[in-house]
């Protein structure tokens, strides 16, 4: 489904998708822990599993479950030219090439392919505040999963109007501060999780998975304000 928010690019510029992993390297472990719990999660898929990463950004969980699965194949979807450039460049670095199918652009500019084992999404449906939107995102990757194939999601989740919040908030302010994020956004970061990044109860996401046709969504792992699940098609 295509996001109706602005172009991706206009953020995600050759600048930005340079310096992107390196910016955020300090909470690299965060990242790491998200991929190994969700290696586990996809462990049972067939040998020659077929994956699609959507929004895959620089490539990061397709260079790492391509490192842990030799035999997967993937097919990396990014609206961001200069991201998606950034993650060519480490597929091809890596010798990848051949496993990968890398494609400019949103779930419904793909075509016809042969229905996915699995399904990532990592950071990307918090960007639709549109709650029908989101749901439409998530029934995009429904449609391109076989029946029993498996989606891992993962964004931003709390209950903005709770105690919870307000502490973890710090704690998240504290960790963004951690990569050098300007004190000027951080001032406003309550407002734009408001707003541009949509952070809804984890209930909430749930819902929002299962109402675009997936099992009850399993949360698997919570780091700060990122929640991780995964579903059945």
């Amino acid at each position: 489904m295509r996001d109706k928010q602005a172009d991706p690019a206009a953020f995600f510029d050759k600048k930005t998708a340079t310096t992107f992993d390196d910016i955020w390297a300090p909470l690299a472990p965060l990242k790491q822990a998200l991929h190994l719990l969700m290696r586990f999660v996809l462990a049972e898929l067939p040998e020659q599993a077929r994956v699609l990463c959507v929004g895959a950004g620089t490539g990061a969980e397709l260079l790492y479950l391509a490192g842990e699965f030799p035999g997967w194949h993937f097919t990396a979807v990014e609206p961001a030219a200069p991201m998606l450039e950034v993650c060519r460049a480490r597929v091809r670095e890596a010798g990848l090439l051949e496993r990968c199918e890398l494609h400019q652009g949103y779930l419904d500019s793909l075509g016809e392919r042969a229905p996915f084992d699995a399904a990532t999404s990592l950071l990307v449906s918090q960007f639709l505040p549109d709650r029908e939107q989101r749901v439409g995102f998530f029934s995009a990757m429904r449609a391109r999963l076989r029946s029993g194939g498996l989606l891992v999601s993962a964004d931003l989740s709390s209950d903005m109007a709770s105690a919870e919040y307000r502490a973890l908030i710090e704690i998240w302010r504290r960790a963004l501060r951690f990569c050098h994020v300007p004190e000027e956004r951080l001032a406003h970061i309550d407002e734009a999780y408001g707003k541009s990044v949509a952070v809804l109860p984890r209930a909430e996401v749930a819902a929002l998975i299962e109402a675009a046709g997936f099992s009850a969504p399993t949360v698997f792992l919570q780091t700060g304000l990122i929640h991780a699940w995964f579903a059945e098609a």
